[in-house]
């Protein structure tokens, strides 16, 4: 089946594969706008702890989305995990460091004779979910804004500012984009609380929260839309030629209508899931939420890689930016790869029936007080 196809078409199914990873990582990052919430939503140290051991049933999804995203830009792309891993070193470790201190965490937060103290821990939870996830949004908001690298002939790079991938904070595209992830986590994190735990002051308080940061959201959301369509992009020729053109998102959305399609449906699940929630006491808005932001995100990033777009523009010489076609593995690995990917719907299945399972009964006060091994 795969074996027939051709190299780009393969090259298009794996672009298409990687976005819905990442998609499905921004909606798991609910667990990291969650952490930043400890101190908002929670009065008192007896619903902190009901709120870390709500998130602690998931976090170790959104670390595995993470890491799974990355391989498969690697196994895929290699060239654009080489360039833009190895070259925005900076940015990537700073991330890593973000999620090392979230694993630590969860692990040590309540342990005995923790000589740090929960509220150290708990901080590292702050700078996880909020530092973590807006670098993040940077990172990829850089693949439409491009990256300050060069690539020679032999593929090797090579990064042309000593800041190593921190120039991108300075974009305000990138910036926007990174706070638009940031509230989004935390409305998605709300909207889970709602869903996921059992008690009255919890759900009151997270509700008034929830209003403030579907507005922040929505408003950086809009932003960074405006700025998309409107902004210039890149475009690569059959020979390698690469030009900037003007309006180049607003081109690639008119000539994939699906795109549109599945762009507007997810937006308007997102905005359905938070007014549904908020005034017809509805605790199932986190559903809706997700797949409004798979939806969304995957077309986002399906902007980049189909109609002749760069993967990754290089600001510093044209010649060097990354595409799907010359940044991915060879037909033999594409093919090869692709069957594995067959796989990925009884993954999903797992996760599906897993998640199940453990939310089948919601946190309550009375669950924490008698854990005696809570996060």
């Amino acid at each position: 089946m795969f074996g027939s196809l051709s190299l780009l078409s393969l090259q298009q199914y794996w672009w298409f594969l990687v976005s819905l990873i990442g998609a499905l990582f921004v909606f798991i990052t609910f667990v990291q706008g969650g952490q930043t919430l400890l101190h908002i939503v929670a009065k008192d140290e007896h619903q902190r702890n009901m709120l870390v051991a709500s998130l602690g049933r998931k976090w170790e999804l959104s670390f595995t989305a993470l890491v799974l995203f990355g391989g498969a830009l690697f196994a895929a792309f290699p060239l654009f995990y080489a360039v833009s891993f190895g070259g925005a070193y900076y940015v990537w470790m700073a991330i890593l460091f973000c999620f090392i201190i979230q694993a630590v965490s969860y692990e040590y937060r309540v342990k005995p004779n923790n000589f740090l103290g929960k509220r150290t821990y708990e901080t590292f939870l702050y700078i996880n979910g909020s530092v973590g996830i807006i670098l993040i949004g940077i990172a990829l908001g850089s693949l439409f804004t491009g990256g300050n690298f060069v690539r020679d002939t032999m593929n090797f790079s090579a990064w042309t500012l000593p800041s190593y991938g921190l120039e991108a904070a300075l974009h305000p595209f990138n910036v926007a984009f990174g706070l638009t992830l940031f509230f989004l986590a935390r409305v998605q994190a709300e909207l889970y609380f709602i869903n996921n735990i059992n008690d009255e002051d919890i759900l009151i308080n997270t509700k008034h929260q929830l209003v403030k940061d579907a507005l922040l959201f929505l408003g950086f959301f809009v932003a960074v839309i405006v700025m998309l369509l409107v902004m210039s992009g890149f475009e690569y020729t059959t020979n390698g030629d690469v030009s900037i053109v003007t309006f180049k998102f607003l081109k690639n959305f008119l000539a994939t209508p699906v795109l549109i399609v599945t762009f507007l449906s997810g937006t308007l699940l997102v905005v359905y899931a938070i007014v549904n929630t908020l005034f017809k006491q509805s605790r199932q808005g986190v559903f809706l939420s997700g797949l409004g932001t798979i939806l969304v995100v995957t077309s986002l990033l399906c902007l980049l890689g189909f109609n002749a777009t760069p993967i990754y523009p290089s600001l510093s010489h044209l010649a060097s930016s990354l595409s799907i076609e010359n940044s991915s593995s060879s037909h033999y690995t594409l093919t090869a790869m692709s069957y594995v990917s067959l796989g990925v719907p009884f993954v999903l299945g797992y996760i599906y029936f897993v998640w199940r399972a453990m939310d089948k009964t919601k946190i309550t006060s009375a669950e924490i007080e008698a854990d005696s091994h809570h996060y």
